[in-house]
């Protein structure tokens, strides 16, 4: 297939025990994102290095993009691998990706519905700009989304660990009860 254009597509949040899963997708011309220098994965950048590269690459750039999150609930009650999914399929109709002009490349063992041609990456993020790109972004977004979640649910610490599962976190937990957006199926 002779794609014109790429949608990278990574995702943050499978594994906290509060918040949602959330898919960012960076839709570009294929040429452009081959000019793209290497960039580092976003787990290694602090969040105003993440900043940096969405402003640099993706806003001053023009290059589109999405996000699409899934709630704690509808992890708890289908799965984090199907919300994993439909967040996937939501990021990639928002962006406008079109299947026959747009390659998908995924990173690690995420996949895209089957009306895309679509390449997964294992460490995708760590080694194609683009998918490096899309996880800046839902990084980003997560990360902003669970500091407001901290001043909504003030006591466990949201706005330090984002919702993963630190020793404090758990303290938090047993002395507070489970938040509304604390995904049961992983506490249990």
């Amino acid at each position: 297939m002779k794609a014109c254009w790429i949608a990278g597509v990574d995702e943050v949040g499978r594994g906290p025990l509060a918040g949602p899963v959330t898919v960012g997708v960076v839709l570009m011309r294929e040429k452009e994102a081959k000019r793209l220098p290497p960039l580092r994965d976003s787990k290694r950048l602090t969040q105003a290095g993440r900043a940096r590269v969405v402003r640099k690459y993706i806003l001053e750039k023009g290059a589109k993009y999405a996000l699409a999150s899934v709630s704690a609930k509808v992890i708890d009650r289908r799965g984090i691998s199907a919300a994993v999914r439909t967040a996937v399929r939501l990021a990639l109709q928002r962006v406008g990706a079109r299947p026959g002009v747009c390659k998908v490349v995924l990173d690690g063992n995420l996949s895209a519905p089957i009306k895309y041609y679509q390449k997964t990456i294992v460490r995708g993020d760590e080694t194609v700009p683009i998918i490096a790109l899309a996880s800046s972004v839902a990084k980003l977004h997560r990360d902003r989304l669970m500091k407001r979640y901290a001043k909504r649910y003030p006591g466990y610490g949201f706005e330090r660990h984002v919702g993963y599962g630190t020793t404090a976190h758990y303290a938090a937990i047993r002395t507070l009860g489970p938040s509304e957006i604390h995904r049961r199926s992983f506490l249990s």
